[in-house]
């Protein structure tokens, strides 16, 4: 291939990404010290190419596979199948269901009071911590997303969704233990045995609530499951895509809000521009209607160059089928083409000072002059995030109800550092003061 890169390691290359700090630092090392096309090791993949320019990005947009080895450790949580790594056959239909759903305007609609009384929730929680000890961004605007999204595909029929959360977190953090070689205390076996029994009750919940939905003859199509029910899907693979859903939503949305407003907190000036048009446009609402949205213009700005400074998912990745023309190189069939979307964020050659935070980054205009895939916080291509749309309406709403009730300010002494943890985490979370912006 004779593409740069580092000369291969006997650990197939671990010990590098350890001592970069993860996989997000070493993929900006690497574009850093060999271009925008690197060859490296990962584990788990023979060949493994790295593209960080977004014109070059552009000859792999069609590619509709991903690696199977690299996504194994989600083969358990699946009956029908890793629906990470469908084939293209099959995941093209899939997905034209889900975006039929996901990205529909009738479906956020439906479900949108039931986020607003979610977020209010916790705004009110946090006026009781004004002035008192800091808040845990991370920590809370998570169980937020997440109880938001159990929202959208359970359709609020669980009687409980704490436990189904508290359930969802025991799964995830058996099996992202894994892949991260993190473990929490105790004897194996019981950590395996807990994650076991949170999977049982998930599935036995989805299946209620599938159920349901086939005796009652349910079918409207903004609701997830009724979409499925309606197209005829295997109740198994219902509740697959359920928890596939779940899966790809939980933590990103608060993820994303929280390291939105970790830079707020840091940038004032910015902060006061977002608060000034809450107001003009809320008036005296605590919280936006679904259609206010549209005109928080310079709201989704802060939000995209939020998301552009600390992407939720740091890297994504494909594997060719066939022979891949690539910038002057030929990636043969079976490598993994991976996407460092970090590193495409930080690219100077069209994020000039690509370390400031600068909302007027996205103004149309701006946006105009930069090629398409220069900003992919969902991806790119037909394995793109379905749930992107959604996760936007999400954010932006638990941005404008957080901000129109408070200020914050980084907690003294906390140091905040990136860490990728499957998302791009905060080591230690985000710990911040908050105080109210108008009497509460």
């Amino acid at each position: 291939m004779n593409i740069p890169g580092p000369e291969p390691r006997a650990d197939g290359g671990v010990g590098a990404v350890a001592a970069a700090g993860g996989l997000h630092n070493y993929q900006l090392q690497l574009h850093a010290e060999y271009g925008p096309v690197v060859r490296f090791q990962l584990p788990g993949a023979d060949v493994a190419v790295s593209v960080a320019d977004p014109v070059l990005l552009e000859a792999t947009a069609h590619i509709d596979k991903r690696p199977e080895k690299l996504f194994e450790f989600l083969a358990p949580l699946f009956e029908t199948g890793n629906l990470q790594v469908m084939p293209a056959g099959e995941h093209a239909p899939w997905r034209r269901l889900l975006l039929s759903v996901l990205a529909g305007r009738p479906s956020h609609e439906r479900h949108f009071a039931r986020f607003t009384a979610l977020a209010t929730e916790l705004a009110d929680r946090w006026a009781g911590q004004c002035g008192g000890e800091p808040v845990e961004l991370q920590k809370d605007l998570t169980a937020l997303s997440l109880r938001m999204i159990c929202e959208y595909a359970l359709g609020g029929q669980v009687a409980d969704p704490g436990v189904v959360v508290a359930a969802f977190e025991e799964v995830l953090t058996e099996h992202l233990g894994q892949l991260y070689q993190v473990r929490d205390p105790g004897p194996p076996e019981e950590r395996a045995g807990r994650a076991q029994e949170a999977l049982v009750h998930l599935r036995a919940t989805v299946d209620r609530v599938v159920a349901a939905h086939r005796s009652g003859g349910r079918t409207d199509r903004s609701d997830l499951i009724g979409a499925l029910v309606e197209a005829g899907e295997d109740p198994a693979r219902i509740r697959d895509t359920v928890m596939v859903t779940m899966l790809a939503a939980h933590h990103t949305t608060g993820v994303a809000v929280s390291w939105a407003l970790y830079l707020l907190g840091r940038h004032p000036d910015v902060a006061e521009r977002v608060a000034d048009e809450l107001d003009r446009v809320l008036g005296d609402q605590s919280a936006p209607g679904y259609a206010d949205l549209r005109r928080l213009a310079y709201l989704e700005m802060v939000l995209k160059e939020s998301m552009r400074l600390y992407p939720p998912g740091p890297y994504g990745a494909r594997e060719t089928t066939e022979a891949l023309a690539l910038g002057g190189y030929e990636i043969p069939a079976g490598a993994t083409v991976f996407y460092p979307i970090w590193a495409i964020h930080m690219n100077p050659a069209y994020w000039p000072q690509p370390g400031k935070f600068l909302p007027e980054r996205f103004t149309p205009e701006a946006v105009a002059e930069r090629p398409k895939l220069a900003y992919i916080p969902f991806g790119l291509g037909p394995r793109s995030c379905e749930g992107a749309a959604l996760a936007m309406v999400e954010a932006e709403l638990m941005l404008a109800v957080l901000l129109k009730r408070f200020r914050f300010r980084p907690a003294p002494g906390h140091e905040v550092v990136p860490i990728e943890r499957f998302v791009l985490w905060a080591a230690d979370d985000i710990r911040m003061m908050v105080s109210p912006r108008l009497p509460e």
